[in-house]
């Protein structure tokens, strides 16, 4: 009987830091136009608190529209972020999950186990296989 972690597998495969590398390249220029929107946001609000006082209660609802719409499109551009986050990243885990299966079924038949398990409440250190996988997968990826 042989145990798999799979959260060690994601963290340190050489495959899954790839992954990784993989996805905040392609979502670090989005992510950096969200902060400067919020930035931007947020200048925008302390500004207002700043020259409420001053201001006519047409430029005080005018500059509130302003402020809501800002972040009404802020919201929304944060939410199909996250959401095409996640969904890139289920892609990109999924890959590397079905590398480690097929690395995990070479180790399992190469050393002869008849069963091997990726969740367990509790597993004794000489059935786990799990160096034996990444270093695998992570011979495999070279």
């Amino acid at each position: 009987m042989g145990f798999v972690n799979t959260d060690r597998i994601f963290k340190e495969a050489s495959t899954a830091k790839a992954a990784q590398a993989k996805l905040e390249q392609e979502f670090s220029k989005r992510e950096k136009e969200l902060v400067d929107l919020g930035a931007s946001l947020k200048t925008l609000v302390d500004k207002f608190e700043r020259e409420s006082p001053t201001l006519s209660e047409s430029q005080k609802n005018s500059r509130q529209k302003q402020m809501l719409e800002q972040d009404r499109d802020f919201q929304r551009k944060r939410r199909e972020f996250q959401e095409d986050l996640n969904s890139r990243k289920n892609e990109e885990l999924q890959q590397v999950l079905e590398r480690a299966n097929k690395v995990v079924k070479q180790v399992a038949e190469a050393e002869k186990y008849d069963v091997v398990i990726q969740e367990a409440v509790y597993i004794s250190p000489k059935h786990d296989i799990t160096d034996k996988v990444i270093k695998a997968l992570n011979n495999n990826a070279k």
